[in-house]
């Protein structure tokens, strides 16, 4: 493979995967359900007011749920959007 400039490029490098990670919801004592399903509608793309609302129960009776998984940068950003809005969150996991 060439790019613009005529070099060569390593064809593993260029197929290497791009880092990810998952974001985690843990329980506390002081949000609410409706706060947390709120938060989860609002943040994660493509979140479904039911699976919100599964996603919170899920919290509560397991102590955490995973609620988004991909790319790094973009689970950085709804992990600090998550957090800001007071909800408790695991550190961010790569995969």
């Amino acid at each position: 493979m060439f790019n613009s400039l005529g070099t060569v490029l390593d064809p593993k490098k260029s197929k290497a995967k791009y880092p990810e990670a998952r974001v985690i919801v843990l329980d506390d004592n002081f949000n609410t359900f409706q706060h947390v399903a709120n938060c989860l509608l609002t943040i994660i793309p493509s979140m479904s007011e039911q699976r919100a609302w599964d996603l919170t129960i899920k919290v509560d009776k397991t102590g955490s749920a995973e609620v988004w998984r991909g790319n790094l940068e973009q689970a950085e950003l709804y992990h600090e959007q998550l957090f800001s809005k007071g909800l408790t969150m695991a550190p961010i996991e790569k995969t």
